[in-house]
């Protein structure tokens, strides 16, 4: 991983830094019947005839002759259509686990049932892309350039060339709100049925676990929250700016941890990287880990400096999803563990 770094950020360098932080922005400055069901209840789509049109967050419009059906989409996306009800053919990114479990990225969707184009960065089989003759590809984008998240750049023109148009769903410099709107209306334009009791059940407890961790943090203002990162040689100290949850979380009243601007340039912005002999730079009552597979994950993490921390002798750390899954139903685990989090908390910085 530190050779990946050692002389300028690349995309494949800041994914291996375990994303403290949403990772990509830096990139660009330095089936069967039973798949297709979706088994999701009264969010199942509906099926759609007629024109089909999105804009999406480049400003590019994508278009088809019918309702696109099929799918294929960067892992976390797909997770969230599922949530909504649905289904994708074929997915790229983080899918399941060494050991063949679904990766946390995958959320409820039965992997076995999908076609995989590729586990790991870079992996993109076109052939099997082509095979699916797919109508829509969607990823997430973590710039302002319209990079498709995990789309291999040195592919790109084969894949588009492939013919389906593609939608891009920023979460690069925004609240979590704004792509959680992004998402639920498109899956509406693939047929959702967006006033289907799942859906605005799952809204209503966004809503109210926000005003939750709203109020946590009235109740406690002093608790300091630190973001982190960890990989074998470095851990990495997030920035609250660019990733979506933490501007979310922070527009809430958070009281992050924040490196200072000059500390976190050569994350691109994102973050600060520190040796493991300095993880005790800032104090900090609560820990959120990456729970991303990419990432060393807190049980497993050996270093001395690391056991004697504060927050984590006090065990004051929980998981933080910085790819969220964007439905409202698994943002909601989100909010409330982090609002539950500050309510318990004890002040140990």
């Amino acid at each position: 991983m530190s050779n990946a770094r050692a002389t300028h950020l690349t995309r494949r360098g800041i994914l291996a830094a375990g994303g403290a932080l949403g990772l990509g922005a830096v990139l660009a400055a330095c089936g069967d019947e039973d798949a297709k069901s979706g088994g999701s209840g009264d969010g199942t789509a509906a099926a759609q005839s007629g024109p089909w049109s999105f804009e999406d967050d480049r400003g590019r419009t994508a278009k088809a002759d019918k309702v696109p059906s099929n799918i294929v989409a960067f892992v976390g996306v797909a997770a969230a259509l599922y949530d909504y009800g649905v289904q994708v053919k074929g997915v790229f990114g983080p899918t399941t686990t060494k050991d063949g479990k679904a990766d946390v990225q995958a959320g409820d969707m039965d992997v076995s049932k999908l076609t995989v184009l590729g586990n790991e960065w870079g992996q993109f089989n076109i052939e099997k892309y082509a095979a699916l003759a797919p109508d829509l590809l969607v990823s997430t984008m973590f710039d302002d350039t319209g990079t498709l998240w995990y789309v291999p750049e040195e592919s790109a023109k084969k894949i588009e060339a492939v013919g389906a148009p593609s939608v891009g769903v920023s979460v690069y410099d925004r609240q979590l709100t704004e792509p959680l709107q992004r998402m639920l209306k498109l899956a509406e334009s693939l047929g959702a049925d967006v006033t289907s009791s799942k859906v605005t059940d799952a809204k209503k407890r966004f809503e109210d676990a926000s005003a939750r961790l709203r109020a946590a943090v009235k109740a406690k203002p002093d608790i300091k929250v630190l973001v982190g990162s960890a990989s074998q040689d470095l851990f990495y100290v997030s920035g609250t700016n660019l990733s979506v949850d933490l501007e979310y979380f922070k527009a809430l009243g958070v009281n992050f941890v924040e490196p200072p601007e000059k500390a976190k340039a050569q994350g691109g912005g994102w973050y600060e990287s520190l040796s493991w002999e300095n993880v005790d730079k800032y104090d900090a009552d609560i820990i959120m880990m990456d729970d991303r597979s990419s990432a060393i994950q807190p049980a497993d993490i050996t270093e001395g400096t690391w056991k004697k921390l504060p927050a984590v002798k006090a065990g004051q750390v929980i998981p933080r999803s910085p790819e969220p899954i964007l439905s409202y139903d698994k943002c909601v685990p989100m909010v409330e563990n982090l609002a539950k989090a500050i309510e318990d908390a004890e002040k140990v910085s």
